[in-house]
């Protein structure tokens, strides 16, 4: 068997992968799909090195197969952020051949744009956690609909707040709808109440699952930090060692602002349109209770008051600034599960 180095591009699909190698000169030595099968992929690599060092793109499925072959081949493998690796194309067309070959020339000169490869314990957290998110869509969307109804009726319910126990108890029991609204109601009510106990027991998971996490508990005791803000994110941002600085981090949870300066003007365009929504929610969220509760940042919020910004721009860098701070506060506690990077 050679002991030569090879790269490795594996453009990954659910019915097969495609297997792009390369020498160190760069020169194709195969470009062919073999079955998703990571023991299929290593037969095929292993009759030209034994070296290996692979990328594939981040996507469904992609960790799971790169598990595969860094624990049962011992390869090195990278993921790559897709959307960078789409742009430093130099051709419109799309094929697997071309995006495998991509891939294996950027690990092997260097310039690979990589994302983390979570460990599994912390994928399996971001499940339970997003799980929880879909639930909670759930939730706002069948509100809206009892809403929506109850204004289609013109009812109006003054004497408890909505969404307590007597609220509800009234929309049950009300005469102002009859026949089949009154039965669509009582649908959408009971959809809630399901709902709620499917909340409250992914709720109960997520405690369960950080019981034995450092970083939840010392996430836990930092002001505006409730559980599920501090599940969020040791699911979504895993380490806070990974990232170089605070301005880093913030700008991978969609809170930094965005620049739209061009020539002689300067100007801001809102915050940046990137991380994952769900994250950037969650922060926003624990920014307005601190502005509420914490006076240092309620300071803050009442200068940019001053200065004539508005509450969502008060929030965002609110926000912003947090997280720059939690960064350097957070970044020696990174290190509770294993990680591959």
């Amino acid at each position: 068997m050679s002991s030569v180095t090879v790269f490795v591009g594996l453009d990954y699909h659910q019915s097969g992968v495609q297997v792009c190698i390369l020498n160190e000169a760069g020169d194709v030595l195969v470009n062919r799909k073999v079955p998703d099968d990571w023991q299929a992929i290593v037969a095929l690599v292993a009759s030209f090195g034994e070296s290996v060092h692979a990328a594939v793109e981040a996507c469904n499925g992609a960790a799971n197969l790169a598990d595969q072959l860094v624990e049962q081949a011992k390869w090195s493998v990278s993921l790559a952020h897709p959307g960078y690796v789409a742009r430093i194309k130099q051709s419109p067309d799309k094929t697997d051949w071309g995006d495998a070959r991509l891939l294996a020339d950027l690990i092997r000169v260097g310039y690979l744009p990589k994302v983390w490869h979570a460990p599994d314990r912390v994928r399996e957290l971001r499940r339970l956690v997003r799980y929880r998110q879909q639930l909670a869509a759930r939730r706002r969307n069948t509100k809206l609909r009892i809403r929506a109804l109850l204004r289609d009726h013109r009812v109006k319910i003054t004497e408890c707040n909505a969404w307590t126990k007597a609220w509800i108890d009234y929309v049950r029991e009300t005469t102002e709808l009859s026949g089949e609204s009154r039965w669509i109601m009582n649908q959408h009510l009971d959809d809630l109440e399901h709902i709620i106990q499917k909340i409250k027991a992914a709720e109960a998971r997520m405690k369960q699952a950080v019981t034995d996490d450092d970083l939840v508990k010392e996430l836990l005791g930092k002001s505006g930090i409730g559980l599920i803000t501090a599940v969020t994110i040791r699911a979504e941002i895993g380490r806070f060692d990974r990232f170089r600085n605070g301005k880093q981090l913030s700008r991978f949870c969609g809170l930094s602002p965005r620049n739209a300066s061009s020539g002689q003007r300067q100007a801001d365009a809102g915050i940046i349109k990137a991380g994952n929504p769900e994250l950037r929610r969650v922060l926003m969220q624990s920014a307005q209770r601190l502005i509420r509760y914490d006076i240092h940042w309620s300071k803050l919020a009442a200068q940019l008051a001053d200065r004539g910004k508005k509450k969502p721009v008060i929030v965002a860098a609110v926000a912003n600034r947090w997280m720059r701070k939690l960064y350097h506060q957070m970044a020696t506690y990174g290190l509770g599960y294993e990680s591959r990077n």
